[in-house]
């Protein structure tokens, strides 16, 4: 049985599957992954279709800062 080859797209796609959304936070730390936004990108190109929502979060510093949370549109 050949296994294909995993990439930063297969696991993010994995990973939508099964928590609905992500964070870049969320991808590096859940995925290893420090280029959310280039990833989504390369699916973009190839046909999926993201929304994006601006939320805030704390930082370790008690201020907030603004991140994209990508969720893969149902019809995919």
């Amino acid at each position: 049985m050949s296994k294909s080859k995993e990439t930063h797209a297969t696991r993010l796609m994995a990973y939508l599957k099964e928590n609905g959304s992500i964070t870049s936070f969320d991808a590096f730390k859940e995925l290893g992954n420090t280029r959310l936004a280039a990833t989504i990108f390369i699916l973009k190109e190839e046909g999926y279709k993201f929304e994006t929502e601006n939320i805030n979060v704390p930082t370790r510093w008690n201020n907030s800062a603004t991140v994209a949370k990508y969720t893969l549109n149902a019809g995919n």
